[in-house]
């Protein structure tokens, strides 16, 4: 009888510590998301209106910032983080290279917010001058399109210039000290450079590249937390829409966070785009096109087919968080 007691005392006591790990486990459960020095995730992360949201539920919020799009996207690919934004170049770039990511909702078009600059003392004066010059950019960053796309409307080639790949402080570097021709790069580091150095913008992004920021995910993570996606995207529009309506809010906020100047974080602010909407297929079309590209300028060693890599309305939820 005794021996029957103690077996089913040790039941007990195993249940409860498998109830009180599943506990603990959903209690540790931790959403990451990785972020630039730019966009809506840098405004969402400084209200803190997401943690908020999610705490209710379990889930905790971890920021892991990157330097460029690329570097977001290994991360991805690596599993450090479960969610990310990047320009529309590098998700192109990770697909290619087998990332197990998805696209799940982009923000409006924003093609001022990148630009071809040359220093302010440059015999430059058009695209077509770079031919046979070195132009520093991020490889595989959402500038990496609109360098290709520039050269193409000037009548170059890619190959009629020098690419030079460097993140953005070592690019800022080289730039100063004129190692390279030109730097093609986004805001804020843009914004910078234009007020700091004085740089004069060659070639902004209107009229040849929409320059869409794409908001991403794990497959596994958007399949297995459906709900989780479905509120960060909810959280993003909101903050998004909230800081259209007001960039002096905005600035007087981010500019610390970025270690910037209002003036400079002011220009970046005004010229983002602002209220994510889940992935169209007028931008499936839009970023097939680029992946096309690449692939045809053998950056990428294989087609893509960007409609198989889309977080559906059909794998959200009527409710979220």
């Amino acid at each position: 009888m005794r021996t029957v007691v103690l077996r089913r005392g040790l039941v007990a006591l195993f249940a409860a510590a498998v109830s009180f790990g599943a506990i603990t486990q959903a209690q540790a459960e931790t959403l990451r998301i990785g972020y630039q020095k730019y966009g809506t995730l840098v405004l969402l992360k400084a209200k803190g209106t997401l943690e908020k949201r999610l705490a209710a539920h379990g889930v905790d919020v971890q920021w892991t910032e990157f330097p460029g799009g690329p570097q977001l996207l290994e991360g991805l690919n690596v599993g450090s983080i479960d969610f990310g934004v990047t320009g529309e170049t590098p998700p192109v770039f990770a697909q290619a290279a087998g990332a197990d990511l998805l696209y799940v909702a982009y923000e409006p078009p924003a093609p001022n917010s990148e630009a071809i600059l040359v220093p302010k003392g440059s015999p430059i004066t058009s695209v077509k001058d770079l031919k046979g010059k070195k132009v520093a950019l991020n490889k595989g960053s959402n500038v990496h399109y609109l360098l290709v796309r520039a050269l193409e409307d000037a009548g170059l080639q890619y190959t009629d210039i020098t690419p030079v790949f460097l993140p953005p402080a070592d690019a800022r570097a080289a730039f100063e000290r004129g190692s390279v021709d030109a730097w093609v790069i986004w805001d804020p580091y843009q914004a910078a450079a234009e007020q700091q150095l004085q740089a004069r913008t060659l070639r902004d992004g209107n009229g040849i590249v929409d320059n869409h920021q794409f908001y991403l995910a794990t497959k596994p993570y958007a399949q297995q937390h459906p709900q989780v996606i479905n509120a960060l995207v909810e959280e993003v529009r909101a903050v998004g829409e909230w800081s259209q309506a007001n960039p002096q809010e905005v600035t007087d906020q981010v500019a610390p966070l970025l270690g910037l100047p209002a003036d400079i974080t002011l220009t970046s602010v005004k010229r983002q785009g602002y209220g994510a909407h889940f992935i169209s297929p007028e931008v499936v079309s839009a970023q097939q096109k680029i992946a096309d590209t690449f692939y045809t300028l053998k950056l990428i060693p294989k087609p893509l087919s960007i409609k198989d890599v889309i977080w559906t309305p059909a794998a959200k939820v009527a409710t979220a968080p």
